[in-house]
């Protein structure tokens, strides 16, 4: 099922309707500020599951998820001085950041070195949902596995729709990912080159 909301002002009837189908466990694609995601509430076990079932993904390989600003990164990571500067410099934005994971992360969300990939998108619709959540939600691209990210709401229904509880319609977006630094220790290490500029990484 399509949901078409207003990119640059989410109705808040359709927020709720959305956050009510993730309050049950429910999986959604979603706009960000790259290309479409797939998430749930990062507290449904179940909901996580069903997303590597979706996505065929291999389970040693932990998804990220959103938070809508600083204070609630702190609530799940363990941020440096360092880090803290970074983070307020480039977010929201296309990057994903690699944390050291705070013991309230559910260990489905970790890796084995207790770190955690967090992104705040430059996108109203995902972070009113996850505001009126109360919660992060997880964050992948709208793809099989090893497949090309989704860029259009309309191809995410036709590719995905069946598996999903809804689609969050926010406009024809990129087919572009995020770029992943990691910013455990003191200097900053690019994991993967997307949207995100790196050039202060080097």
């Amino acid at each position: 099922m399509l949901l078409e909301i207003n990119p640059q002002n989410p109705q808040p009837r359709l927020i709720a309707k959305v956050v009510e189908i993730l309050k049950n466990g429910g999986v959604v694609a979603y706009p960000t500020d790259t290309t479409y995601g797939i998430g749930c509430s990062i507290f449904s076990k179940k909901g996580i599951e069903r997303i590597y079932q979706i996505k065929q993904r291999d389970r040693k390989k932990p998804f990220s998820f959103i938070c809508t600003d600083m204070s609630e990164i702190a609530r799940y990571a363990r941020v440096s001085n360092y880090a803290f500067k970074q983070l307020r410099r480039l977010l929201p934005g296309p990057y994903t950041f690699v944390l050291e994971a705070a013991t309230v992360v559910p260990d489905l969300l970790q890796t084995k070195q207790k770190t955690v990939g967090i992104r705040i998108p430059n996108n109203e619709i995902c972070l009113a949902i996850v505001r009126e959540l109360g919660a992060p939600i997880v964050t992948t691209s709208a793809n099989l596995s090893g497949e090309d990210p989704i860029g259009n709401p309309w191809a995410v229904e036709h590719e995905l729709g069946k598996q999903l509880d809804l689609v969050v319609d926010g406009g024809d977006l990129s087919a572009d990912v995020s770029s992943v630094v990691s910013l455990i220790g003191d200097r900053p290490e690019v994991l993967r080159k997307g949207v995100g500029d790196v050039s202060w990484c080097e």
